[in-house]
């Protein structure tokens, strides 16, 4: 685990399951637009949460590119799911900003609840293509600066598939926390 502070925030870095963080309030779903399960980081948030999450989401469908929802976390072990919509790399352009807007908002709704910790996973790098080292930069630029504007959001962690993965996202967050 590599962890770095960012104004008042801690920011860290892990190998783990977006599905098994019971530590903190809110989870960050890569969802797709009509916020219904699918493959990789929503199906394992789907699943884990239970059918009830996917028909809360219903009635928020559809978001577009780089926009964020909040629901209840339902069967997971957090009390909300922010949902995200991150960018297809090379269809949905500006990528950089949508992946951006993306990250900001998340820590937006997070404050605005009062939610003091939130996890996050690669958002976009899986089957929409984000390549994965672009995407830490745009990820640690965007929550850096988020973070110098939130009260409520002590705790960032960034949730990774594998260690490889981590060392990438350690590093964009080692160059872009200042």
């Amino acid at each position: 685990m590599t962890t770095y502070h960012v104004h008042n925030t801690d920011i860290e870095c892990i190998v783990g399951d977006i599905a098994a963080q019971s530590d903190v309030q809110a989870v960050v779903n890569a969802a797709n637009a009509e916020l219904q399960t699918g493959g990789g980081v929503a199906g394992a948030l789907h699943r884990a949460a239970g059918p009830g999450l996917a028909r809360e989401c219903a009635s928020m469908a559809p978001i577009g590119p780089g926009e964020a929802v909040i629901s209840g976390g339902h069967d997971l072990p957090n009390k909300h799911v922010i949902h995200v919509l991150g960018p297809v790399y090379g269809v949905d352009e500006p990528a950089a900003d949508y992946l951006a807007a993306c990250h900001r908002q998340a820590i937006r709704l997070a404050e605005t609840h009062g939610i003091t910790s939130i996890a996050f996973p690669a958002i976009s790098t899986g089957a929409f293509g984000y390549p994965l080292d672009e995407a830490a930069n745009v990820a640690a630029a965007a929550v850096s600066r988020a973070v110098a504007d939130v009260d409520a959001v002590t705790h960032v962690r960034f949730v990774l598939f594998e260690d490889f993965a981590r060392k990438i996202y350690a590093q964009a967050f080692a160059t872009h926390a200042v």
